[in-house]
């Protein structure tokens, strides 16, 4: 079974009497545990289809099948229930929360599930140590790096265990010393613990860690090529 398989997608917004088309009949297919960047210029579509791939936005056409399940048919409340069970985020400017520690940002998304205080601490501990920052848990962001901000964001991401990751430029806001960490990180994520890994990105150094890289451009995905090297 394929982890994402796009069929025929397309998105378009209403702006004014005009409808703009932002995805045209999109093909995709991902295979388990794959890492995937997607990569092209402002305005061809890439954030638009990884919302899609994650639940946050609803094709206009075509299927989306993800995890074999096909979000396209969902109603609003089953397609939330599905994201927090099988989806996590990591995005390009962290999203933590300001006035929490580490570990306390960690455990937000374990806050809509039915685990108790000690299995989510358990869980939290074991997803601050996947990403090397146990020793910061009590840590709030403003006392933390950008590097280990992103780390924490990706701990969070992890700590309720999804299948498939989602990452929105999750270096852009990081030098390249920081930014290195995060992608090493993303593959053994990948790698180890067998997530299916969608990025999007504009950076190639960025790109090089993925197994395929995907082009976009216009709203059409115009080639996909593998990297040897991942």
């Amino acid at each position: 079974m394929l982890s994402i398989d796009l069929k025929r997608v397309s998105k378009s917004y209403a702006r004014g009497k005009q409808q703009v088309e932002v995805l045209k009949d999109v093909d995709l297919q991902i295979a388990p545990a794959e890492f995937v960047a997607m990569m092209g210029p402002s305005g061809s579509g890439k954030t638009t289809l990884l919302n899609i791939i994650a639940g946050l936005d609803r094709a206009s056409g075509g299927e989306v099948t993800v995890m074999g399940q096909r979000l396209d048919q969902l109603s609003g409340s089953k397609l939330a229930d599905w994201r927090s069970r099988h989806v996590g985020f990591v995005f390009q400017f962290y999203n933590l929360l300001p006035v929490l520690s580490a570990e306390k940002n960690v455990e937000v998304p374990l806050l809509l599930t039915n685990l108790g205080a000690k299995r989510r601490k358990q869980s939290v501990q074991a997803a601050l140590s996947l990403v090397g920052l146990q020793d910061r848990a009590t840590h709030k962001p403003s006392e933390l790096s950008g590097g280990q901000q992103q780390r924490v964001s990706i701990a969070r991401a992890i700590v309720a265990d999804p299948t498939i990751l989602v990452c929105d430029e999750p270096t852009g806001d990081l030098d390249r010393a920081s930014a290195e960490e995060i992608l090493k990180l993303l593959q053994v994520l990948n790698r180890e613990h067998g997530k299916t890994i969608v990025m999007v990105t504009h950076d190639p150094l960025a790109a090089d860690h993925a197994k395929r890289v995907v082009h976009m451009d216009k709203g059409n995905v115009i080639r996909a090529e593998r990297r040897s090297a991942a």
